[in-house]
C-alpha cells in the first residue's frame, strides 16, 4: 500500500487572497483510487483594500447643549494600527452671522475628508443653513459618479439641529437628539437614550458614559475620547430672557 499527499498552494491575483488547498489519492493495491480535496480553507486579504473597522461617533443634545464624542481607534482586520485618531472637526464659518459646525466621521479617512471639503463649500454657499447644505451634499454624494464612491458616514451639528449623512442620500435627524455612527454606534446610541433622561446628567455626560459603554462592548472602540460641544440656540434664548 502506498498513499502520496500533495499539498498546492494557489495565489489568486484577482482578490488578493491565499487559499490552501490539498488532494490526498491512496491507492490499494492499485485497484482502485480515491480523490479527496480539503474542505477548509483560511483566507487573508491583502492590500489597500483590506476591511477597516474602528470607531463609535455619538452626538448627544440636552438641556442646551449640544456634545459630540467619538474614540480614537483605528484598526485593520485584528490589528489596532493607531489609538489616537482625531474623527470629530470644527468647522468655522466665514459669515460673521452663523454659528460653527461640529462634524464627526466614520470610514474611510481619505473619503471622510473629501466630503468634509464638500460640507465646508455648501456651508459657505448657505451659511447659517446646515439643513440646507446637507440635503445639498448628499444629493451630490448620490448623484455624481465619483462621490457616491466614498465610503464613509458623518454627523453634524451646529446650535439648531443634528443630523446624520449617509451614502445612500439620507440626511437623518433624531427625533430624540441622540445620533450615533460607526462599529459600536448601537450600544451607543442605546446608552444615551437610557441615560438622557436623568436630570442630573449633562449632553457631556450622557455622551461620555454611552462611549464608555460602547468601548467596553465593542473591540473597535477604545477609550482614547474627543470631545466638542457647543451651546444650542434654545439656550442663548433662554440667557436672553433673563
Amino acid at each position: 500500500m502506498s498513499r502520496i499527499i500533495a499539498q498546492k498552494l494557489v495565489w489568486n491575483t484577482a482578490s488578493r487572497q491565499l487559499s490552501f488547498g490539498g488532494s490526498i489519492r491512496s491507492a490499494i493495491g492499485g485497484s482502485s483510487s480515491v480523490n479527496v480535496e480539503s474542505s477548509s480553507s483560511t483566507n487573508r486579504s491583502f492590500g489597500s483594500h483590506a476591511d477597516w473597522h474602528g470607531t463609535t461617533i455619538v452626538c448627544v443634545r440636552k438641556n442646551g447643549q449640544v456634545c459630540m464624542m467619538g474614540d480614537g481607534q483605528v484598526s485593520m482586520g485584528s490589528m489596532m494600527v493607531k489609538p489616537n485618531a482625531k474623527k470629530i472637526r470644527r468647522i468655522s464659518s466665514k459669515n460673521e452671522n452663523a454659528k460653527d459646525t461640529i462634524v464627526g466621521f466614520a470610514g474611510s479617512t481619505a473619503d471622510a475628508f473629501t466630503l468634509l471639503e464638500r460640507l465646508e463649500g455648501k456651508l459657505d454657499e448657505y451659511p447659517g443653513q446646515l439643513a440646507r447644505s446637507c440635503v445639498e451634499l448628499a444629493k451630490g454624494w448620490r448623484t455624481d459618479k465619483y462621490l457616491r464612491r466614498l465610503e464613509a458616514s458623518l454627523l453634524v451639528a451646529d446650535d439648531t439641529v443634528s443630523l446624520e449623512l449617509t451614502g445612500n442620500g439620507d440626511v437623518l435627524e433624531s427625533h430624540d437628539g441622540v445620533l450615533g455612527i460607526g462599529s459600536g454606534s448601537a450600544y451607543a446610541i442605546a446608552a444615551a437614550r437610557a441615560l438622557k433622561d436623568i436630570d442630573e446628567f449633562s449632553a457631556e455626560d450622557v455622551a461620555k458614559r454611552s462611549m464608555e459603554i460602547a468601548s467596553d462592548m465593542c473591540v473597535y472602540t477604545n477609550k482614547s475620547f474627543m470631545i466638542e460641544t457647543m451651546e444650542t440656540a434654545e439656550e442663548e434664548k433662554k440667557d436672553e430672557t433673563k
